[in-house]
């Protein structure tokens, strides 16, 4: 797209100029600049510093109303901070990052407020809401501190307790003068750093007590775990931040008890490995004797305990005391689970049994559609691991009524036996397109995939939340320690991708390299083709269409949206009509009884609910007719006619 350089001197230059930058997480951008295009922005431009192809193209969309700045895949928050705010007209910058989001008409409320507000002001301080995977819009609790300071800009040093407030670079606005200025020391990967220089460089600041931003927090189980450079960074950060303050007694004591409740809150969280325990503890140490305020008094209790063996650098003695609260409230909970603990089954004996033996190099243990049989992308990748690795034993679990149709010789386990416990327990491959059970354990060494089976033209996962009657009942918290186990998931492509990690948020790699179950349209050829047909009846020389409707949440059976009978006789005596239910559908009364009582003989109409697989059926078909059913995506691999 060609670019022309805007005249930042214009008189048409904005008030505020929103730059959204950083990667496109989980893909909430498009809702993002959906939102910020849905309604009036008066005195406001949009900046979009688009990483990569995808961000690009949704950014696009919205041009020419919104600037669009191409960054290349792995450019960093910092670097499209620095492009966006290059090619900003606007007296003030908003950065908003692709993952967060503004509420409705807080630009223009934020472009009102610094349209008021002298050149002596470098800052105007915004309040925000919180949004996660759980809930949205939840209220920040910088609300009444910033309603406390009030309308009037004041400088940091009288107000030192603002410095308390989130620190985002979301949720303050910049003067772009001020930014440009002083751009070396605030172009930094580190947002909170930024987000606290920027005050702490102020001239003056003011205040806006109404939500502006909306800052969603991402599941830390979807990040990629932290380096111990990045811990000790936190360290660093506030190392950096002090030595901006050492003339300055009102903002530092602010600045250093706040170093200390990060530095004690991250020391005491789980996962951190010992040696990156003990060297965090110690740079801690040095940084809070260092910076530490004359006549600074501990508060008393526990808390004072902490920061005393901090700033003493009692690493050993800090553990202990922690190792003492451990053991208190694990005694508590001792009490409150022992009954449940004595009444443990002799099931989960087993399992753990199994678990104390070694994981398996060649067991692999597969699964497909809530363990119905040899189906989807789990046989497929199962044909293919018996080609390149016949080293590595396959079993099926497969339910006691679906063991009696597997193909011959197929080892199989049935769901709740001794050896099923046993072989997922050893298993060094979990393969499933649904999930595993809660009760399955993700050991050290073993890899679990995760092949899904369509792609989604609905909401699934955490994007269920706002509909409960669709969710029916899902516990979300559970569903995400099973995602949680996933190493890899399979991709049917981008779209996919996108709707995945949004709806999956965790660190499981993503393999964008189609469905296995459709590798079969581009290696079956005629002979193939025909074979599928004989088995399904269908003659020499006739045509067969076949209908695949999807299920329907609100529907307990199944409903066809077809007049079938009248279908089949438009189509005309050579054409067979396939019609195949959702499997969702299984057990329940089938509407088709009296169709094909009246059609069998003619064969023009045959039921093929029940047959697998469906890319036999696929293979068979001349046309497809289907709602919204994914297999739409599958059957156009063929290059056939489709119907919707």
């Amino acid at each position: 797209m060609p670019e022309t350089v805007p005249d930042p001197f214009a008189e048409t230059a904005p008030e505020l100029s929103v730059v959204v930058h950083g990667r496109n997480v989980q893909d909430h951008l498009p809702d993002l600049l959906d939102s910020l295009a849905a309604h009036p922005l008066p005195g406001v431009e949009v900046i979009v510093a688009a990483v990569g192809d995808w961000a690009r193209e949704v950014a696009e969309r919205h041009a020419p109303a919104f600037t669009v700045v191409p960054l290349p895949d792995g450019a960093g928050d910092a670097a499209g901070r620095s492009a966006g705010a290059a090619r900003a007209r606007g007296r003030w910058l908003h950065f908003v990052h692709a993952k967060d989001g503004l509420p409705v008409g807080a630009a223009p409320a934020v472009a009102e407020r610094v349209g008021g507000l002298p050149d002596t002001v470098d800052v105007l301080l915004l309040d925000h809401v919180r949004s996660s995977w759980r809930a949205s819009g939840l209220p920040s609790p910088d609300g009444p501190r910033l309603a406390r300071a009030g309308r009037a800009d004041l400088a940091l040093d009288d107000r030192a307790g603002l410095l308390r407030l989130t620190p985002l670079l979301g949720n303050r606005a910049v003067r772009a003068g001020f930014w440009r200025a002083r751009e070396r020391l605030l172009t930094t990967e580190d947002e909170p750093f930024a987000a606290y220089a920027a005050l702490l460089l102020a001239d003056r600041v003011a205040c806006l007590p109404h939500p502006a931003y909306e800052d969603r927090r991402l599941r830390p189980e979807s990040l990629p775990p932290p380096t111990p450079a990045e811990r000790y960074a936190l360290v660093d950060r506030y190392e950096a931040l002090l030595g901006l303050t050492a003339d300055r007694p009102a903002v530092h004591g602010v600045l250093y008890d706040l170093m200390i409740r990060d530095c004690l809150r991250t020391f005491a969280r789980a996962g951190m490995p010992k040696d990156v325990a003990r060297e965090f503890f110690h740079r801690a140490s040095v940084t809070a004797r260092r910076h530490r305020p004359e006549g600074l008094r501990r508060p008393a209790g526990l808390e004072g305990v902490r920061r005393s063996l901090l700033e003493e650098g009692a690493y050993g003695k800090y553990r202990a005391l922690q190792t003492a609260n451990h053991a208190r409230r694990e005694v508590r909970s001792a009490a409150r689970t022992g009954r449940r603990r004595a009444g443990t089954r002799l099931r989960a004996l087993q399992y753990r049994a199994a678990l104390a033996r070694p994981v398996d190099p060649h067991l692999a243990v597969f699964s497909a559609y809530w363990n119905r049989g040899v189906a989807c992308n789990p046989a497929a990748i199962a044909a293919k691991l018996a080609e390149l690795a016949p080293s590595v034993h396959p079993v099926w679990v497969v339910t006691a009524a679906g063991a009696a149709l597997l193909p011959p010789g197929t080892d199989h386990v049935v769901p709740g036996t001794r050896r099923y416990w046993e072989v997922l327990a050893r298993a060094k491959y979990l393969v499933n397109n649904v999930n595993f059970p809660d009760a399955v354990v993700k050991r050290p060494g073993t890899v679990h995939l995760q092949t899904h089976h369509g792609t989604p033209l609905k909401r699934m996962g955490v994007d269920q939340l706002p509909y409960p009657a669709a969710a029916h009942g899902l516990d979300f918290q559970a569903l995400l320690e099973r995602v949680d186990k996933w190493d890899f998931s399979v991709s049917a492509n981008s779209h996919s991708t996108r709707m995945w990690q949004r709806a999956y948020p965790s660190r499981h790699i993503s393999l964008d390299h189609g469905y296995p179950r459709n590798d079969v349209y581009y290696t079956a050829g005629p002979a193939e083709v025909r074979a599928a047909r004989e088995r399904l009846g269908i003659a020499p020389g006739r045509r067969a269409v076949l209908y695949a409707p999807t299920h329907r949440d609100y529907e307990a059976g199944w409903t066809p949206r077809l007049d079938l009978a009248g279908l089949a006789d438009q189509l005309g005596e050579e054409t067979i009509l396939l019609v195949r239910a959702h499997y969702f559908y299984d057990g329940t009364a089938s509407p088709l009884g009296g169709l094909l009582g009246s059609l069998r003989r003619t064969g023009r109409l045959v039921d093929v609910s029940s047959y697998e697989p469906v890319e036999e059926l696929c293979l068979a078909a001349d046309a497809l007719v289907t709602d919204y059913s994914s297999i739409m995506f599958d059957y156009a691999n063929l290059d056939r006619p489709i119907v919707v």
